[in-house]
């Protein structure tokens, strides 16, 4: 297996309350259904919604890719039973993440009460 790609991003969390204050319809343009009921069970949904937000930066600046390649919603952060998060790639998610021959995702996430950082590493197929 070859790395394809790494992101990393950061979101302030106050930057996202804020938002999420102000348009609440950002929350449904970008996050998924599953990933707005999962934020609901925190005391402060800005801080798991800023994480996720973080994540699918991530996932396009491993690909080199910028805001507008794919909707933002069709990159899905979800968790296992064990906690750790992945990605479920919808539609043209999944689509740009095949063009460039990625087989594997891994995803990190953190988040201190003022910064939520997530990494993303793109992995392909074929020797290192």
């Amino acid at each position: 297996m070859n790395i394809i790609g790494v992101g990393i991003d950061a979101v302030e969390i106050g930057r996202m309350r804020t938002i999420l204050e102000r348009t609440p319809s950002f929350a449904d343009r970008v996050f998924t259904a599953r990933e707005l009921a999962y934020a609901q069970m925190a005391h402060d949904p800005s801080e798991r919604l800023a994480a996720r937000f973080a994540a699918k930066e991530a996932f396009l600046k491993a690909l080199g890719q910028g805001l507008g390649a794919c909707a933002m919603n069709e990159v899905e952060v979800v968790r296992a039973e064990s906690g750790a998060p992945s990605l479920l790639l919808h539609d043209s998610a999944a689509a740009l993440s095949a063009h460039h021959g990625v087989k594997a995702w891994e995803i990190s996430l953190t988040h201190t009460e003022t910064l939520a950082v997530a990494i993303a590493l793109a992995i392909g197929g074929g020797p290192t």
